[in-house]
């Protein structure tokens, strides 16, 4: 691969408007372990059993799991910042903290590593999947720090035919069926 000037900064962005070192975090997360991940008004699911052989599920709370694909480092790292902060809201507040903060928190953990010189973007894509009062939830979080809920999605290798699949049955998960 030719290397540029470019590519060696995550604060520099390029003559085309890109920030190299985020667009090869991203490609990590492309080539990782698929990952699919589900959510019906009941319920919410993921798997990460199309990996070959690591495992790809981690459980961050009784409320709250990630299926990753990329960097198992990376991925280590940030799955125990959001068990200090799953942690933390049970002992401040004595509940389970919301899906949607929790994946705000590490969001802006990683996006912090594209604004600082000396850091590099985290290489991994979270689906992060839980219920909270508010019902099931499922976020897809990427190294460039941002996250959007799905009803379904897929990261990782060979996503796009699931995503296909996904996006012309997904009326079908809906009502959990």
């Amino acid at each position: 691969m030719f290397r540029n000037s470019y590519d060696s900064d995550n604060t520099t962005f390029s003559p085309q408007g890109k920030l190299h070192q985020v667009e090869y975090a991203l490609e990590a997360v492309k080539q990782g372990s698929a990952a699919i991940g589900l959510r019906s008004k009941t319920h919410a699911r993921s798997t990460g059993e199309l990996a070959t052989y690591q495992k790809k599920l981690i459980r961050i709370d009784d409320h709250v799991g990630v299926a990753i694909a990329g960097l198992t480092s990376d991925a280590r790292v940030l799955s125990n910042s959001m068990r200090q902060q799953a942690m933390s809201e049970k002992m401040l507040y004595g509940r389970p903290i919301p899906v949607a903060r929790i994946v705000q928190g590490i969001s802006d953990k990683a996006q912090m590593n594209t604004q600082q010189y000396g850091r590099r973007p985290y290489g991994v894509g979270f689906l992060v999947i839980g219920q909270d009062e508010t019902g099931p939830h499922l976020f897809e979080f990427s190294p460039a720090g941002t996250a959007f809920e799905y009803y379904a999605h897929s990261i990782g290798a060979r996503s796009q035919s699931a995503k296909t699949y996904l996006e012309k049955n997904f009326e079908s998960f809906e009502n959990g069926r």
